[in-house]
This record gives structure tokens, C-alpha cells and sequence, in this order.
């Protein structure tokens, strides 16, 4: 008993509902016909596939690559990578504090992102404030208003990671998610939102996801269409915050330890305004 409302606990706080290994409750069998009955029973794949498990578990699976390599994370004095699509554009005078979160739901995005907005809103037009985000635009549009709004943070979707993946950002390992400071921060944190958007979003009719435009450009043939849906991003891609001056030269940042490492934003900032 106590084996069980453990994982049910662990279940709830991931996010996922306590009874998506239930496989007790079988499907009413049909008694249509008689023919019906004599056609032999349908395989487990044929009813349960990947994409059909809940929109909260989507995020724990294996993410389908970026649609380019994963580059080096870039160091202080380097110059910041170029975004061809121009999504974002640095240096021209501008600085600027950028920071790519971790998926929508989770509490040390969160936090992450209401730091940011708190240095946007307390330095104005002085600091260019900008997130990214790897979730579906309606995805993070829900969780961003769930937050109270972006205020002053432009909000950068990078469906298919692209961005991310510039800037060294991959996947990472189990110890990065699963580490016993990762996980003593996670339960004690409130901020988990991820129910609340995959319900916002199911409400409104979501069917399946649409592949990112980059990405079917690049080779329509090479969608997976089973495997996992990247609505509300991913809980194995890591996080980063960098700062970069006028001259689009990094200045301070890196990648995040860990997935609860939610970095010293007001640092960057103070580095930025010196």
C-alpha cells in the first residue's frame, strides 16, 4: 500500500495521472455481430501508440532531434551565434539578456522566466530581455498568461530547437534530470503548470501536432509520425541564459548544470549595465 501511494505521489508531481498504468479496466467488448466476435483480438499497437498517451507524459520521452547538429556552447569574448532566420538579432548597440527555458509546466522555467521579467521590468529599455522557448507557440502563449504575461520579455518560439542547438543547447542525461539536488528542489516547488496547459490545450480541439516549418522544409520524408509530440517541449533539453553587449560579444552565461539550476540572471545583468 505504501509502495503505491508512493508512486502515486511521484506520478502527481511529475505531472502524470496516477492512473496511466492502470491496464486493469479492458475495453467493452463489442457485440455488434457475430462476426465481430469471431475476428481475432487487435494487437497492442494497434489501439495504443505513442502519441496517444496523455499530453502530460509526451514531455518525459525521447525528444526527435534538432534540425541542425548541436553546436559548442559559446564562451565569454565569443562572438554569438547568428540566427539566419534573424528570430533573433543581437549587438547594435543593444544589450541584451537571453535566456532559453527549459519546457512549459515546469517550475524552474518558471522561475527562470519571472526573473527575467522581474530585471526587464526594473531596467527598461536600458536591457533587452528576450526567452526562448522550445514549446508549441499556443503552448507557451497559455503557460506565459498563466504566469501573469511577458511584460517587457520577448518570447522566441524554437519549435523544432534550432536556436537551442546554435547555442550547444542538446539533450540531457539522466543526472541532469534525476540527481538528488534536482529532485530535493523539485518536490519542494509549486510551480508545476504543465496539467493545467495540456488542459488549456485539449480544450481547444488539439488533434496532433504540426510539424515546425523549418523542419518540414528541410525533409518532409523524415518526420516521425511516431514518435513523441513536442507541444510542451521537453524535459530532457537543457536550459541556458547568456549575456550579450552592444558589439553581439558574450559576455557571461553558459548552459545550466542541472535542470533545477536556474542561474544568477541579476549577475548578467549587472555584467551588461557596468
Amino acid at each position: 500500500m505504501l509502495s503505491s501511494l508512493t508512486t502515486k505521489l511521484a506520478l502527481k508531481k511529475a505531472g502524470i495521472p496516477s492512473d496511466i498504468l492502470d491496464f486493469q479496466q479492458q475495453p467493452e467488448k463489442s457485440s455488434k455481430s457475430n462476426q465481430d466476435d469471431q475476428q481475432p483480438p487487435q494487437s497492442w499497437g494497434s489501439w495504443m501508440s505513442i502519441r496517444s498517451l496523455p499530453l502530460t507524459v509526451q514531455p518525459w520521452l525521447n525528444p526527435p532531434p534538432p534540425s541542425v547538429a548541436v553546436g559548442r556552447v559559446p564562451g565569454i569574448g565569443d562572438k554569438a551565434p547568428v540566427d539566419r532566420e534573424r528570430r533573433i538579432v543581437l549587438g547594435g548597440r543593444r544589450r541584451t539578456l537571453l535566456v532559453f527555458l527549459r519546457c512549459v509546466g515546469c517550475a524552474f522555467a518558471q522561475k527562470t522566466f519571472i526573473n527575467l521579467r522581474t530585471l526587464s521590468n526594473r531596467y527598461g529599455d536600458a536591457l533587452t530581455c528576450i526567452a526562448v522557448s522550445h514549446a508549441s507557440e499556443q503552448a507557451t502563449q497559455k503557460w506565459v498568461s498563466l504566469l501573469g504575461g511577458a511584460w517587457g520579455v520577448r518570447v522566441v518560439i524554437d519549435e523544432d530547437r534550432a536556436l537551442y542547438a546554435a547555442w550547444g543547447l542538446g539533450t540531457g542525461g539522466m543526472w541532469y534530470l534525476f540527481n538528488p539536488t534536482t529532485q530535493v528542489q523539485g518536490w519542494k516547488e509549486t510551480g508545476w503548470l504543465g496539467e493545467k496547459v495540456a488542459g488549456a490545450i485539449q480544450r481547444k480541439g488539439l488533434d496532433d501536432k504540426k510539424v515546425p516549418k523549418k523542419a518540414a522544409a528541410l525533409d518532409d520524408d523524415d518526420e516521425d509520425e511516431d514518435g513523441p509530440l513536442t507541444v510542451m517541449g521537453n524535459k530532457w533539453q537543457e536550459a541556458g541564459a547568456f549575456a550579450i553587449d552592444g558589439t553581439g560579444t558574450v559576455i557571461w552565461g553558459g548552459k545550466a548544470m542541472r535542470a533545477d539550476d536556474v542561474m544568477e540572471l541579476e549577475d548578467g545583468a549587472r555584467i551588461l549595465l557596468a
